[in-house]
């Protein structure tokens, strides 16, 4: 063999180890899949939180002093049932003295009625001025206005008494207590806030491209992390008719079926469809133990050209059984890591 076929041979197996990088080696035990594009009708996403339907943030009506606090983080309470109490003994001393007072007046109309029927008999007789019983019948119609306008100040201090007494509107759950006992309540400081279990949504953010493309005969899949998928019918998607000017986004809710159990307000949740007859495109599935959490980032190890495990972020889409979606961050025919703890103690 001829010098120069040996040195072109030499530039040959030097190119095809490090030329491309598509054929050099990975590290040892490093296992790893390559991308592929896998073709499949349009999918479509928009991501949520689970809410309340009947969320109610009470607050104080009244000033006062904070006297009773029954109500705790997690409690389920009854309608009616009491939940902060103010004290009431100031408001409750007002109402009884607005009582004595609508009895005093109820007594004087009395008289004045009395008085009223003698003036009138005696009118008819002409034995008094047509004056005289004008007055009777003026010191009458004034004894009614003041019964009327002290029952009606005395009706409103009774329900002004009631508001120092905060009771549950409906059937719920507390979420939040943010006073203590001794504390002293002014109007429209919070007191209790309260949420119905048993009627939840899911309210999300679409696109304005993405939201028109649900249609009623379709399918959407709600994904709440720790809890079984749930497959509902699009119809049932409320899409708000008008869009955020600032990020050309509309407002998806969705009702959660009551028997779903453990649900709360505040969770992260996905909806995802379909297009009904839409081109086919691509995506990109890898093995779900291929993805690396790290804090706030969500990654996977891609083999570079020299073999060497990098870690790159990534978004992540659908969950299918043991693979997961790749939306963003890798490209077809890049090899990634399957084992990514063997990974990082190779980099």
């Amino acid at each position: 063999m001829g010098p120069r076929r040996i040195v072109m041979l030499t530039l040959l197996a030097c190119t095809l180890s490090h030329g491309t990088g598509l054929l050099a080696a990975p590290e040892a035990g490093l296992e790893t899949v390559v991308v592929q594009a896998e073709r499949d009708s349009a999918h479509h996403s928009a991501e949520g939180t689970v809410e309340a339907v009947r969320d109610t943030l009470m607050t104080a009506q009244v000033a006062g002093v904070i006297v009773s606090r029954s109500a705790e983080v997690g409690q389920r309470v009854r309608a009616g049932e009491e939940l902060v109490r103010i004290d009431p003994r100031a408001a409750e001393d007002q109402a009884a003295a607005s009582a004595a007072q609508v009895q005093a007046a109820r007594a004087e109309l009395q008289v004045a009625l009395k008085e009223y029927e003698r003036q009138r008999r005696l009118f008819e007789k002409a034995y008094i001025s047509e004056a005289a019983f004008d007055r009777a019948r003026a010191q009458r119609d004034a004894a009614q206005a003041r019964v009327a306008a002290l029952e009606a100040q005395a009706k409103a201090v009774h329900t002004q008494a009631g508001y120092h007494r905060v009771t549950a509107p409906y059937d719920g759950i507390v979420s939040e207590v943010p006073v203590v006992l001794g504390e002293t309540a002014l109007p429209g400081r919070p007191l209790v806030r309260l949420y119905d279990p048993g009627a939840l949504r899911v309210t999300a953010v679409a696109a304005q491209g993405e939201a028109a493309t649900l249609v009623a005969e379709g399918t959407v899949d709600v994904e709440i992390p720790g809890f079984p998928a749930l497959h509902l019918p699009a119809e049932r998607v409320q899409i708000f008719p008008a869009a955020d000017p600032s990020t050309h986004t509309v407002q998806l809710r969705l009702p959660l079926p009551p028997e779903v159990r453990g649900l709360k307000p505040g969770l992260f949740a996905r909806l995802s469809w379909r297009s009904s007859g839409a081109a086919a495109g691509q995506r990109f599935l890898v093995p779900a133990s291929a993805v690396v959490r790290r804090a706030e980032l969500t990654g996977l190890y891609v083999l570079d050209r020299d073999g060497k495990p990098l870690l790159r972020q990534v978004r992540l889409g659908r969950v299918e059984g043991e693979r997961v979606e790749i939306l963003s961050g890798v490209e077809e025919g890049e090899r990634v890591v399957t084992n990514p703890e063997l990974a990082a103690r190779e980099r």
